[in-house]
Formats: structure tokens, C-alpha cells, sequence
């Protein structure tokens, strides 16, 4: 076997031991005309759980003033009882999901944003990632701003309390269009209920109703759990403004682009019973797991998904190739995030305290493992050695999204370029690295196919698939202005 360098070190996860995943950043709520908005809103939280686990928070306004409790840990942790719900009064009311890339999460960083600017309060929620947040940030000390956090969501806070507009509307689009890089974000006035997304349509957000009362959330998971009807996706670029009479009026601050929702959704981030862009997020995982089939198959025994994330993939997998469905990792859904701290010897046991191998489904068997990515590679090499250890024949490994190459700037955590492993390694030398029979990646047309798109068409595409490609549409500011050592630091710190 050739010999290749060995997978750098890596400095323990900033969530749980042995984590090797990518991360969405946020997920919103927001929900206006409805009585009990603060519990309602809790509720949505809890839908979109997977896409913040760190914090969270809600911000309600009854009509004469704004209440808000935000904390650290899970939506149950952080409103666990009726006390916390009722000191947030108010028929309308925005939350907040957080997920922190690095380091420790802290309350100043905590959304939603509350001000009180000139024209009256506004509270802010935002999932995404402004990819020229320093050099505004920068730009609004050097004029006399203090902040008091270091998320780019409060860029944009100072921006609305500086714009020349009227109207909180106005202010809003003033703010918005300085800005550069993915979000959709709801905002809190006293005269209503904001949702915006970026002009690429990059994160999602849609709008539903129950009765009446609007809804706007990042996925339309967090419109089932309340019993609301989903009415439609904002569109990308489109601001709209509920009033508190439930008028609703939709604006387009910005001039059309070329739509580049995130493909990782239906890969990853969404929930399977999600329907992203009028696509069931379900059945575009099951499609993948067929075109991968129709790619790479070869004679094996059981098809085993890496659960969770890899289920839908390999159920489309085995019902493509007529291989038997099997599920021969299981998963402890009982792991807490926070449990040792990590030594070299704790650390190896993390996969296994999270999941283990089912002897009696792989031993002796041609085992092809179905997951949905690849990012370092740690926990792979673990999980392929846990089911050689069970007895398994052959094991084969095919995963359900191209080789991630390249860092994403618009809201995914992602590491550096130099510890993807696929930006290291091809094909063959990562197979080896990962100890498997062979490897195989869907394809990228393969990956289009399969989310309704007849191939990539580079010049029209709908999709933002920069993390295998390295085809940035928009500018990335911060990353290229060459920043110093603290501005290095801010970039960092920002995302916290």
C-alpha cells in the first residue's frame, strides 16, 4: 500500500467528542397575530433544532414594549417551563437557533439582537454568513459604533441605526444592500413582522399561516409541528412586511441574480421531512442514493447507511441496486454533548459512544456503507474500522455528495481548505487512508440529476455548490483584503 502523510492533528471539537460533520449555523422563527406567539415560536425552535444546538432565544413585542430571553444549550434547556414562556407576552414574536463553529458560545453573541435605535425597538435573527462583515465592522468603529458582540448579525444592526431611510422598511433595504454574502433573517418592530433572504437565495426561508397568524422559518418542518399550512418560499431577494392587521406586502429591494440555493440542504442541513424549493428533501436524499447505485454499484451483500444522515441515501441505494437494506451501525440517540474531556484515549472511544457496529447484520458479509459526506475523515476511518472489527467481509463506502474541497463562506461551518480531506487527496489515496474496498462519490451531474436538474449547466444552474467546486459567485471581502493579525482574529471570533 502506498504511503501518504498522515491526517494532521486536529484540536478537540468545539462540540462533541469525535464530531466530524459539517454544521448549519442557524435556523429562524418568526410568527405575528397569534396569542400565545412565545410558545409558538418555542415550538418551531424545536423543529429546527438540528440547525443550532448550542443556543437559542425569542424576542416577543405585546404591543407597548419587547421582551426577550435568550440562553445557552437546547431550545428544551433554555425555555424549559411555562415561568420562562409567560414573561415573553405579545401576539407577535421572532427565535433563534444558533450553532457556534468555534470555541465556546457566549450570551452577547446569543440572537436575537434587541436595539432600541431612533425610530423604536427592532429585534434581529439571522441564519448565514456576511462574507464582508469585518471590513463593515471596521468601517463602523472607525465612525464611532460599539459593539458588544462579535456575530455579523449585529453589523447589520448597526447599519439599520445609521441608515438615512424613514421608515424601518426603508432603513432595513439600506442595510441589507451593503451587505454581501447569504442570509435570511426575520426582524421584530413595533409596526410588524420582517422575513429577507439574499438576493442568491442562498439559505432558505419560507412563509406559512395558521388561521391568523403568519409564520416565517427557515423549514417548513417548523410549520408542521404547529399545525400551520405552508403557503410558499420567499423568494431570493424578496423582502416581505406583515403588518400587525396581517396585511402582507413583498418588495424587491434588489436587482434579480441567478439563483444559488444551497445544495447541501437536500444533502445534509434540512430535515428529511422538509420540502425545500418545492422539493422534498425525503426523496431528493432517496434519489441520490439511486443515481449512486446507477454510478458505482457492485456486488455486495447489505447496503448499511451511517446513520442518521445517511439513511434516506441508502434506502434509494438499495432499492435502485435490489441489495438488501440493513441497518448494521447503530446509532445511541442518547448522547449528551457534553460528557469527558478529551485525552487521545477518551477520544478514540468517541465514535463508539455515539455509534456501533451490528455483528449480526455485517459479519462475514460484503458490507457497502452509505454516508452523506466526507470532511476530515476521522470518524470515517473509525466507523470503517468498527465494522471490520464486526466480522465484515468487504467493506465499500459510497457517499452522497461530491468530494468537499473547498471551505463554504455563506453560513456552513466548514474547516480550512488544508484539513478537507478531499483537498488533499484524490480518489484512490483517500480510499486507502479510509481503509475501504473502494470509495465512490456521486458525481456532480449525478447530484443535479437527482434534484431535478438534467446535469450542471455552469452558465444556469439554480444551486450554490462552491464546497466541490470552489466557484465562489460573490465576493468574499474579508478573506481576500489580506486582514492582520487582529483582524484574523475578528473573522474567527465573528462566527463564535
Amino acid at each position: 500500500m502506498p504511503v501518504y502523510p498522515p491526517i494532521p492533528p486536529l484540536p478537540a471539537p468545539a462540540t462533541e467528542v469525535g464530531d466530524d460533520r459539517f454544521h448549519e449555523e442557524c435556523g429562524v422563527f418568526g410568527i405575528i397575530g397569534e396569542p400565545d406567539a412565545a410558545a409558538k415560536t418555542a415550538f418551531g425552535l424545536h423543529a429546527l433544532q438540528h440547525r443550532g444546538q448550542e443556543a437559542a432565544g425569542i424576542c416577543s413585542f405585546d404591543g407597548e414594549h419587547f421582551h426577550s430571553h435568550r440562553g445557552i444549550g437546547h431550545v428544551s434547556r433554555v425555555f424549559k417551563s411555562d415561568k420562562v414562556i409567560n414573561r415573553l407576552p405579545g401576539t407577535s414574536a421572532i427565535g433563534h437557533n444558533r450553532y457556534s463553529t468555534s470555541g465556546d458560545t457566549v450570551l452577547r453573541n446569543v440572537q436575537p439582537f434587541y436595539a432600541d435605535l431612533a425610530f423604536g425597538g427592532v429585534a434581529i435573527a439571522h441564519n448565514g454568513n456576511l462574507t464582508n462583515a469585518v471590513t463593515l465592522r471596521q468601517r463602523l468603529v472607525g465612525e464611532g459604533s460599539i459593539f458588544s458582540s462579535t456575530s455579523d448579525t449585529e453589523v447589520i444592526v448597526h447599519l439599520i441605526a445609521r441608515a438615512a431611510a424613514s421608515s424601518v422598511e426603508d432603513r432595513l433595504i439600506e442595510a441589507m444592500r451593503q451587505v454581501e454574502g447569504a442570509y435570511s433573517l426575520v426582524a421584530l418592530t413595533a409596526q410588524g413582522l420582517v422575513g429577507m433572504r439574499d438576493p442568491f437565495g442562498i439559505r432558505p426561508l419560507v412563509l406559512g399561516r395558521q388561521g391568523g397568524a403568519m409564520i416565517l422559518a427557515s423549514e417548513t418542518c417548523a410549520l408542521d409541528i404547529i399545525g400551520a399550512e405552508y403557503v410558499r418560499d420567499i423568494a431570493p431577494g424578496e423582502m416581505i412586511v406583515i403588518d400587525r392587521a396581517g396585511e402582507i406586502r413583498s418588495l424587491q429591494p434588489f436587482p434579480p441574480q441567478q439563483r444559488q440555493f444551497c445544495v447541501f440542504e437536500y444533502i445534509y442541513f434540512a430535515r428529511p421531512d422538509s420540502v425545500c424549493e418545492g422539493l422534498s428533501v425525503y426523496g431528493a436524499r432517496k434519489a441520490i442514493g439511486r443515481e449512486l447505485a446507477l454510478e458505482s454499484h457492485l456486488p455486495v451483500d447489505v447496503v448499511v447507511p451511517v446513520p442518521d444522515s445517511g439513511v434516506p441515501a441508502a434506502l434509494g441505494y438499495a432499492e435502485e441496486s435490489g441489495v438488501p437494506f440493513e441497518f448494521g451501525i447503530i446509532r445511541n440517540h442518547y448522547v449528551g454533548r457534553t460528557f469527558i474531556q478529551p485525552t487521545q484515549k477518551t477520544r478514540d472511544l468517541g465514535v463508539k459512544r455515539k455509534h456501533n457496529a451490528n455483528p449480526a447484520i455485517v459479519k462475514d458479509k460484503r458490507v457497502l456503507l452509505v454516508d452523506d459526506s466526507i470532511v476530515r475523515g476521522t470518524t470515517s476511518i473509525k466507523i470503517v474500522d468498527m465494522v471490520r472489527q464486526a466480522g465484515a467481509r468487504e467493506v465499500h463506502m459510497r457517499i452522497s455528495s461530491p468530494p468537499t474541497a473547498w471551505p463554504c463562506y455563506y453560513g456552513i461551518d466548514t474547516p480550512e481548505r488544508d484539513r478537507l480531506l478531499a483537498a488533499r487527496y484524490d480518489l484512490d489515496a483517500m480510499r486507502d487512508l479510509l481503509g475501504v474496498d473502494s470509495l465512490h462519490y456521486i458525481s456532480l451531474d449525478g447530484l443535479y440529476r437527482a434534484v431535478g436538474e438534467p446535469g450542471r449547466d455552469p452558465g444556469a444552474h439554480r444551486f450554490c455548490d462552491a464546497c466541490f467546486t470552489g466557484d465562489y459567485h460573490q465576493p468574499l471581502t474579508d478573506r481576500d483584503s489580506g486582514p492582520g493579525p487582529e483582524q484574523l482574529s475578528l473573522l474567527t471570533e465573528k462566527r463564535k
